[in-house]
């Protein structure tokens, strides 16, 4: 079992020619992944060679999904198209759309996410300014380097993209089900809440990690769901305890307001929803080691 994303699952790449998307291809194709198509409206009825693999090219996301039953889509495209996109994307109705891209404007992101919820959500948005999702030994959809952690128990959520690669490498010996990258904008698609559900209802994760930051009250509305819903243990990490008050700190979500947002804020939110959480990501690794061994 994974969440989101399955050997079984067929991807696509929006900007699969550009520099950023032959890239990643390359890489998504070495760690198993069945891309099966690029959508360049500019070169379709082309195909690229990735290493003997030949990847056709099509002019569209909708027939990307007629010619090969396609059901994800990775988003390499540039901010300034980022949004046309993704509107693709939900118009065909793929399951999922991962968008990868950085520095889309907030309007963009807040339209496109409206227009997902408009036409009742059939298409999930992971993203955008995300690494993605990865199962493990079965698929990797996005940017996560495929080769530092192994198949395992542990579910991992994540506002941030390098913190996302730290826990997996710390954690490599115990291994994960899934780890989803959900970005750090203002405006995102999927949730901490959303994957908390999923991996709770997943029978593959035992212990699921979730990486916050300051910034919002995304980690105090997941306490809050926690507490209701998640009976598998959360150990938690809020990236920002340094911090200096008032400021804004490298993603564009993490914006603190008074005492709302501050890492110790949303630290006590969640371990009083009963998570442990960790003051550096090392920490972390081992409360969820100590979880784990009993």
């Amino acid at each position: 079992m994974a969440i989101f994303l399955t050997k079984d699952s067929k991807v696509i790449v929006q900007g699969m020619t550009g520099a950023t998307g032959m890239k990643h291809t390359k890489l998504m194709l070495a760690d198993g992944t069945n891309i099966v198509g690029g959508v360049n409206p500019r070169k379709a009825g082309t195909s690229v060679d990735f290493d003997g693999t030949e990847v056709p090219v099509f002019g569209s996301v909708k027939e990307a999904m007629e010619k090969t039953g396609a059901d994800v889509s990775v988003l390499f495209v540039p901010p300034a198209f980022a949004k046309a996109a993704v509107v693709e994307a939900i118009d065909a109705e793929i399951p999922l759309a991962v968008v990868i891209t950085e520095g889309i404007a907030v309007h963009d992101s807040a339209a496109f996410w409206a227009y997902a919820n408009s036409k009742g959500n059939k298409t999930r948005i992971i993203g955008p300014n995300c690494p993605g999702l990865i199962t493990p030994g079965q698929s990797n959809a996005g940017i996560i380097p495929g080769d530092i952690t192994k198949p395992g128990r542990i579910g991992l959520v994540s506002k941030s993209g390098t913190l996302t690669y730290q826990m997996m490498y710390e954690l490599r010996d115990i291994g994960f089900s899934s780890a989803v990258g959900i970005g750090g904008d203002p405006v995102i698609g999927t949730t901490h809440i959303d994957a908390l559900a999923a991996f709770e209802a997943d029978p593959d994760t035992d212990l699921i990690v979730m990486i916050g930051e300051i910034g919002g009250d995304a980690e105090e509305r997941a306490a809050d769901y926690i507490k209701a819903n998640v009976t598998k243990p959360v150990v938690g990490y809020v990236a920002g305890f340094t911090a200096p008050e008032g400021k804004t700190m490298g993603h564009a979500g993490a914006i603190v307001s008074g005492s709302s947002g501050t890492a110790q804020a949303k630290k006590e939110a969640l371990e009083a929803a009963g998570v442990k959480v960790g003051k550096t990501p090392t920490e972390t690794a081992k409360l969820a080691r100590a979880i784990l061994a009993g």
